[in-house]
């Protein structure tokens, strides 16, 4: 009996040890499947985007846009196309006991914030290869092949932002009542100065003739804002998803 008892301690530990990457891997897979089989986010979020810049195109009564006002319409529709898939996160975990199964597991917790967050983002890019082509076709007057290199790097800095904020108040909002309505209330403010920063450094691509590249103190504001957020996401998330 007594060997057992020394055998236990070693084994259990031997589990929790397990890689932090595998466990996140295996839990986006996971993520990936279920949007696949049930398609709640992405075709929804996709659907208003491209929805909105349709509105957009006749709204405006205009042929085409560029500079300013493309960047902004770009932006402020990805965003809003975001929070869709933002406040379905993590629904699924909470009404069918995923959360509870995940607290039981012997795994680091925060391979789930990264698992939501890489999800995520995964939805956001799906989005944004049909919106982005779909805002140039209806709304953009420069040719998009033009600004599409220096218009990534904008896009990627944007996306993380949102992905990590989103992650934040989806985690917050889920465990209330009223999450449908809490989730944009609490990530529109703080997702402003991820559209602010994201729009001016598009604005310059966007524009007919354009030469430039990206101003280089909007790239450094959103890089430093995904930092700055992502480190309070990590730090928090654990008692988010205890409690």
């Amino acid at each position: 009996m007594s060997g057992l008892a020394t055998k236990q301690p070693r084994s259990a530990r031997a589990v929790r040890e397990q890689p932090m990457l595998s466990t996140v891997a295996a839990l986006l897979r996971k993520e990936l499947l279920v949007e696949l089989r049930t398609l709640e986010s992405v075709p929804a979020m996709t659907l208003f985007a491209v929805a909105t810049f349709v509105v957009f195109h006749f709204a405006l009564n205009r042929g085409n846009v560029e500079g300013d006002l493309a960047a902004g319409i770009l932006w402020v529709t990805l965003l809003f196309a975001g929070i869709l898939g933002i406040n379905r996160l993590f629904v699924a975990d909470d009404e069918q006991g995923g959360f509870d199964a995940f607290l039981l597991a012997p795994v680091d917790r925060s391979a789930m914030l990264f698992a939501k967050v890489l999800t995520l983002l995964a939805y956001l890019v799906a989005l944004e290869l049909v919106a982005v082509p779909a805002f140039a076709l209806l709304l953009l007057a420069p040719p998009l092949g033009h600004a599409l290199p220096d218009l990534l790097i904008t896009l990627a800095l944007g996306d993380i932002g949102v992905a990590v904020v989103g992650t934040l108040v989806a985690a917050l909002a889920v465990r209330t009542r009223a999450r449908d309505l809490l989730g944009p209330l609490l990530g529109l403010p703080l997702l402003v100065p991820v559209v602010i920063g994201a729009a001016r450094a598009s604005s310059p691509l966007l524009t007919v003739g354009h030469t430039g590249v990206p101003a280089a103190r909007w790239l450094l504001t959103l890089a430093l804002y995904d930092l700055v957020f992502g480190l309070i996401t990590f730090a928090l998330f654990d008692f988010l998803l205890e409690d």
